[in-house]
Order: C-alpha cells, then sequence, then structure tokens
C-alpha cells in the first residue's frame, strides 16, 4: 500500500472515529436531561421535591408556611397562578393547594411544568403525591382548569441542623410550551365558572 492510500484509510478511520463520537454525544446530551430530572426528584437535588407515593403515618406539632409562585414562559400565551400565596402546614401532614391556568390564545397548546422549591436545601423534604407536573397538560382555547398539588415536609426536616429552623418555604411552578401534541390532562380539572379570569 503506498503512502497516499495509507493517508486516505487513516483519514477516513479518523472521520469514522469522529463520526461516533458525535452520535455518542448527541446520545448523551439527550438522554442526560431525563435522567437529570429522575436524579433530581429521587433525591431532592437542587431544590426539585421529591416525589412520594404514601405519607407518614404521624405529623408533628412543628408547622412550617408554604408559599406558593406560578409563572408562564414566553410561547406558551396562558395565565397561571395558586389559589392562595401561602398555606401554614404540619410537618408529617398531607395538604392540598389548588393551581389555576387559562389558555388566552386561540389555539388548543400544551405545557409542562417545571418546579423547584427554595431553599435548595429543602426539596429532599418537600414530598409531593400528585402533581399536574408529573405530565404534560393540554388546554384548548379559552379553557381554564384547576391544578391540585398533594404534597407533605418530611418530618426528617427537623432532624437535619441545616434545615430545623427553616420556617418558610416557597414551592415555584413554571409552565414552559410543550412539543408533545397529544396528551392526556390527567390532573386538570374544568372549571366551571367559565367566565371568572385569572
Amino acid at each position: 500500500m503506498n503512502q497516499p492510500q495509507k493517508r486516505g484509510r487513516s483519514y477516513g478511520l479518523t472521520a469514522a472515529a469522529c463520526g461516533v463520537f458525535v452520535a455518542t454525544m448527541l446520545g448523551a446530551a439527550f438522554a442526560s436531561v431525563p435522567l437529570y430530572s429522575m436524579f433530581c426528584q429521587l433525591t431532592g437535588y437542587g431544590g426539585t421535591p421529591v416525589r412520594a407515593d404514601t405519607a407518614p403515618k404521624t405529623a408533628l406539632d412543628r408547622t412550617i408556611t408554604i408559599r406558593f409562585d406560578g409563572n408562564v414562559a414566553n410561547g406558551i400565551g396562558w395565565a397561571f397562578r395558586p389559589e392562595t400565596r401561602q398555606m401554614k402546614v404540619k410537618v408529617g401532614a398531607i395538604n392540598e393547594v389548588k393551581f389555576f391556568a387559562e389558555n388566552r390564545t386561540d389555539k388548543t397548546s400544551t405545557g409542562t411544568a417545571a418546579f423547584n422549591v427554595t431553599p435548595d436545601i429543602t426539596g429532599q423534604y418537600f414530598n409531593k403525591i400528585a402533581c399536574f407536573c408529573f405530565t404534560s397538560q393540554t388546554l384548548k382555547p379559552g379553557e381554564k382548569v384547576e391544578m391540585p398539588v398533594t404534597f407533605f415536609i418530611d418530618p426528617a426536616i427537623v432532624d437535619n441542623y441545616q434545615t430545623r429552623n427553616i420556617d418558610t418555604i416557597t414551592l415555584s411552578y413554571t409552565f414552559f410550551p410543550s412539543s408533545e401534541q397529544t396528551p392526556a390532562p390527567v390532573a386538570a380539572v374544568t372549571v366551571k365558572d367559565a367566565g371568572k379570569s385569572l
């Protein structure tokens, strides 16, 4: 094999290796978002509330004020707000709060809610049993829905010296446009008073 042929073969191997590398990195990038999201939901990392199936059997006498915040990103055309701005809850007790959403556009649209709590360290103790944020939500033009969240604060929050004196936690949601076209709005309930503006 002469020199030009060796060089051509070398270039081909290099190009193939680069192609495999790029494909691998693209695959890793697409996989990293859901994997990171799953990691945060399991650990509470970065202020991400934890998903839970059951609540503690007993609640403590300790109370914490939970503040609620609702936001929408550009491009979705929705109004979104909590039913109440804050509530006092007993640590370990199951609580429910409702959020309201309204599609103010003339087209059906789907949104996905990103969420977190602050201070960030409380994410591992903020447990959600049911939440509209677990699935994408689809609203028809002008449709208004209520979206409940069922949650509790893990009693272990009082055992951590970094969190035992925290008396206020903020739960924040932001709705973003979703690329999904036909998800089922599992957690949403249509608001009967369609004339009421958000």
